[in-house]
C-alpha cells in the first residue's frame, strides 16, 4: 500500500518505501525470522564479550586491541542498522519504513560497511609495526597517533556516508515506492527513483573505488612487508609465532575482500537486486558474525581473556566473599 503523497507541480514525491525483504513468499517468512533472529543474537553476544574482555583486561590496553573494540563496536552496529527491523517487518507482517526512516538507515548502514574496510586497513599497519619495527612499536604506536588512528576512520566514514546521504535527498521518488531489498541500501534506492542520479553514480564510484583501493593497498603493503620480514628470521618456530600475531587479522581481510570479489565482480547473478541483496546479507550479517570467532578461535590473548570473564561471570557473589 502507497502512502500517503505530496504533490509537487507534476511530480509525486512519495512518504515511504516498502521493503520487500529477502523472500516473498509466506513459508519463507518464519524460517528468516529464525535464522535472522539467530544470527543476530549470536552477532551481538560475540562482539559484546570482546569489547567487555578487552575492557576488563588490562593485558590487551594495546593498540591492537583498541582498534579491535571499534571493529566490533562498528559490527554491532552494522548488523543492528539493518536486521531489528527485518526481524520487526515480519513479525508483524508489514513491509513499510518511513521516508525519513529510509534515509537514516542508509547512512548508518553505508557509514558501519565504510569504517569495517578502514579499520581493517589501521589493524593492518598495527600488524606491520609490531613486526617489521618491534623495538620500536610503543614509540611509534604513541597514544596520540592510536586516538588519530581511532578517529580518522570514522570521520573519513562519516564523510563518505553523509556526502551518499546528500547527494541522496536531491533525488525525487515518483510512483513506485517498492524496494526489493531488507533494507534501504543505496544502490535499489538510486535505481527506484525517477530522477538522474548520474552524478549520484559517478560519485558512488569515485568514493567506493578510492574507500577499497586505499585500505587494500595499505593491508597489501603491510603484509608484503611483514612476510618479507617474516620470511629472514631463520627459526621455523619463529617464523609461526611471528604469522600468528597477525593470523585472524589476515583471515578477517580475506572474508571482507573475498566477499568484495565474489559478489561484485563475479556475480553469481545477473539480476542486480539479487546481487546487492547477497553482498548486503554478507557484509551487514555474516562479517559481523563472523568476526569474533576468528578472533577468539586464532587468537590466544583474546581466548585466555574471554575464558577470565566467562570465569568471573560464573562466579557467584559468595565466592567473591569468601562465604
Amino acid at each position: 500500500m502507497i502512502s500517503r503523497n505530496m504533490h509537487q507541480g507534476n511530480q509525486t514525491t512519495i512518504s515511504e518505501f516498502l521493503l520487500l525483504g529477502l523472500s516473498n513468499q509466506a513459508e519463507h517468512q518464519k524460517p528468516l525470522f529464525v535464522l535472522f533472529l539467530g544470527m543476530y543474537l549470536v552477532t551481538v553476544a560475540g562482539n559484546g564479550l570482546i569489547i567487555l574482555a578487552i575492557g576488563l583486561d588490562s593485558y590487551l590496553h594495546t593498540p591492537m586491541y583498541l582498534f579491535l573494540a571499534n571493529l566490533s563496536f562498528a559490527d554491532i552496529s552494522s548488523i543492528s542498522t539493518s536486521v531489528p527491523k527485518m526481524l520487526v517487518n515480519i513479525q508483524t507482517k508489514s513491509q513499510s519504513i518511513s521516508y525519513e526512516s529510509c534515509i537514516t538507515q542508509m547512512y548508518f548502514a553505508t557509514l558501519f560497511v565504510v569504517i569495517d574496510n578502514f579499520l581493517l586497513g589501521v589493524m593492518a599497519y598495527d600488524r606491520f609495526v609490531a613486526i617489521c619495527h618491534p623495538l620500536n612499536y610503543t614509540t611509534i604506536m604513541e597514544p596520540r597517533l592510536c586516538l588519530l588512528l581511532t578517529v580518522i576512520p570514522w570521520v573519513l566514514s562519516n564523510t563518505v556516508s553523509l556526502t551518499h546521504t546528500l547527494l541522496l535527498l536531491r533525488l525525487v521518488f515518483c510512483d513506485s515506492n517498492t524496494l526489493p531489498h531488507f533494507f534501504c541500501d543505496l544502490a535499489p534506492l538510486l535505481r527506484l527513483s525517477c530522477s538522474d542520479t548520474m552524478i549520484n553514480q559517478l560519485v558512488l564510484f569515485i568514493v567506493g573505488l578510492s574507500v577499497i583501493t586505499f585500505p587494500f593497498a595499505l593491508i597489501l603493503f603491510s603484509y608484503v612487508c611483514i612476510v618479507r620480514d617474516v620470511l629472514r628470521i631463520s627459526s621455523t618456530e619463529g617464523k609461526w609465532k611471528a604469522f600468528s600475531t597477525c593470523g585472524s587479522h589476515l583471515t578477517v581481510v580475506l572474508l571482507f575482500y573475498g566477499t568484495i570479489v565474489g559478489v561484485y565482480f563475479f556475480p553469481s547473478s545477473t539480476d542486480p537486486d539479487n546481487r546487492d541483496k547477497i553482498g548486503a546479507v554478507l557484509f551487514t550479517v555474516v562479517t559481523p558474525m563472523a568476526n569474533p570467532f576468528i578472533y577468539s578461535l586464532r587468537n590466544k590473548d583474546m581466548k585466555g581473556a574471554l575464558r577470565k570473564l566467562i570465569n568471573v561471570k560464573r562466579r557467584s557473589p559468595f565466592d567473591t566473599l569468601g562465604i
